[in-house]
């Protein structure tokens, strides 16, 4: 009998949750639950009965053997990779939430970042495919990132490998929500368009739609926005040596007007030995990547 799993994404507002056949990578079925941030019952978290609930349902769609549970979700992941161990500020509650307890099932539930489990997820079944040394940003209210190096997920000392979002693209800038100076997150993160754009702009998808319109205006926020997120890569490039960049997220939704003049301001800026360049492309998985990282880490590790 073919092997499945479980891939569960807790994030602010929406709890995804997936199964997979383990061989064919597919979805088998999916469904989603408020995660109903700062509500309790009997002193637990609302989001672990929600949890248990999806897991319930999916499990009663299963003609197959489960093998693996995961779960990916915002904030610092504690050693033994059983809970986040980090996370200030939201999702109350979830800060060492041990899940394997809290499921009570007789599976070991494996934890991962949430970034990290996008980038897992592209590289087992999306755009990273088949390769080992991959960087993705996520571009949307903030910017996310990860890094996968000689075939592993890097974490680092205490699991803060990868906030590419605040590497500094102006050292006299302001300090981000991380306390770094001028960051990629603040020079192209939705959270700061209205004061990049001296409120012209709410949303980064007006300033877009502006830009494809030819507004004059537009085209200097973007494209500045774009030399930031530029230098940012090349200098990763430089640091990380990947052989792709993987870009996703609501603001990657801009397609061309995103990809083309990006990759003509990175090519520009790239150090390129021998010719080498680094492939720059769009997440494939979307809205469900980080169920397929959640599971995906789950089977590596099992």
């Amino acid at each position: 009998m073919d092997k499945c799993g479980i891939g569960i994404d807790i994030g602010g507002t929406e709890i995804k949750a997936a199964s997979f056949d383990l061989v064919s990578g597919k979805i088998l079925s999916k469904e989603t639950a408020p995660t109903q941030d700062g509500v309790f019952t009997d002193g637990v978290p609302a989001f672990v009965g929600s949890v248990k609930g999806l897991v319930s349902d999916l499990l009663s769609d299963l003609s197959q053997e489960l093998s693996v549970i995961g779960v990916s979700a915002p904030g610092l992941v504690q050693k033994n990779e059983r809970a986040i161990g980090y996370m200030p500020g939201r999702l109350e509650g979830l800060e060492g939430l041990d899940w394997t307890t809290a499921l009570n099932m007789d599976i070991e539930i494996e934890v991962i970042n949430d970034a990290h489990a996008a980038l897992l997820g592209e590289v087992w079944q999306g755009s990273a495919r088949c390769m080992d040394d991959v960087i993705m940003l996520t571009l949307g209210t903030g910017v996310g990132g990860a890094i996968l190096t000689g075939g592993k997920l890097l974490k680092g000392s205490i699991g803060r490998a990868g906030h590419l979002g605040h590497v500094t693209v102006d050292f006299e800038g302001e300090p981000d929500i991380c306390s770094t100076p001028g960051s990629i997150e603040d020079a192209i993160g939705n959270a700061t368009i209205a004061e990049r754009s001296g409120k012209k702009f709410s949303t980064t998808h007006e300033l877009v739609a502006a830009y494809a319109d030819g507004d004059e205006e537009a085209k200097e926020i973007w494209l500045r926005s774009l030399r930031a997120l530029a230098a940012a890569l090349v200098s990763l490039v430089n640091v990380i040596d990947p052989e792709r960049i993987v870009i996703g997220g609501g603001i990657a939704e801009a397609g061309e007007h995103l990809f083309s003049p990006l990759e003509k301001l990175v090519r520009e800026r790239e150090w390129q030995p021998d010719g080498k360049v680094v492939t720059i492309v769009p997440a494939e998985l979307g809205y469900w990547a980080g169920t397929y990282g959640a599971v995906y880490n789950a089977l590596l590790r099992s």
